[in-house]
Parts: structure tokens; sequence; C-alpha cells
């Protein structure tokens, strides 16, 4: 049996006029985070985690913000597109477990969401999304910006069919 762990870390400053995507989900928010696509931190952490895991490079290797045809994409579509190019290379999603450092806004209403839409993407119901702050400490805790981590784990297709 084939297993692979990957770990991914994202960050975005916060800025005005801006909509704040988090995992698919638009959050009222007077800010935004800023980047090349929708600069979905939570997502972009996924991501590089699932990307690192079966050792296809970076984010920013497979979808660089050089390419103007990513510019302003759905964060989900390009985890649809992480999601291909794993099952492409053999490799099948586990599990997922991801964390949002955001001093504001309070993301427990959306978390639910979140799981939703990254689990059916990445077609596996365990996915596990927590937020916290940093009690006003470092760039996110003054507001200045939000991060992510996640980690993931993959096995390779043929070990999963041997498995049923």
């Amino acid at each position: 049996m084939q297993i692979r762990t990957g770990q991914g870390y994202d960050v975005h400053k916060l800025v005005p006029n801006r909509k704040l995507i988090l995992g698919g989900v638009q959050i009222p928010f007077e800010k935004g985070l800023l980047g090349h696509s929708d600069a979905d931190v939570l997502t972009h952490a996924i991501m590089d985690a699932l990307i690192g895991a079966a050792c296809l490079g970076d984010i920013g290797q497979n979808f660089p913000d050089s390419d103007n045809s990513y510019k302003g994409i759905c964060s989900l579509k390009l985890l649809q597109l992480t999601v291909e190019l794993l099952h492409k290379n053999g490799w099948q999603i586990v599990n997922i477990d991801a964390t949002i450092v955001a001093q504001a806004p309070k993301l427990l209403p959306y978390i639910n969401q979140m799981t939703k839409n990254i689990s059916e993407i990445a077609k596996t119901p365990h996915v596990n999304i927590k937020a916290t702050t940093e009690e006003g400490l470092g760039f996110t805790g003054t507001g200045q910006g939000m991060a992510a981590y996640a980690v993931c784990l993959i096995t390779k297709m043929e070990d999963v069919n041997e498995n049923l």
C-alpha cells in the first residue's frame, strides 16, 4: 500500500474592495484577500498539501500567477484541476485537515459550507476545517492578512480498489 502525507501553507494580505472567499464561500466582511485568483487562502493551502503529497511540485508551478488564464479564477476550480491532476497520476485523497488563521471575521457560521465544498471536489467525506485567531498577535492578529495550514493523506488508487 502506498500512502503519502502532504502539508500546505498559504497567506494573503487583506485589502479593501475585494471579496472575502474562503473554501469557496463568500463571507461578508469589509476586506478581502489580495491575489491573482480569488485568493482563497484555505483552498490554496489544501491544494499545496495535495500537490506536495503527490510530489508534483507546488501550486505556483502548476497554476502560475504569470498565466492570465488563472486571473480572478475561483479557487474551487483550481482545486478541481488539482484533484484531476492527482487522479491522472494514480492518487486518491483519503483525508484533509486544515486550519484558517484570522482575527476577524468569525468563521464558525461558514465552516460547514466550506467543508461541504472541499469534500465534494476532493471526493472524500474526510475533510476537517477549523479556524483560530492569534489573539491580536502577528499580521493575522492585527488584521493585515489571513493564513491557512493544511495536511492531507493520499493513497494510490489501486491500493483503494484492493481493499474493497
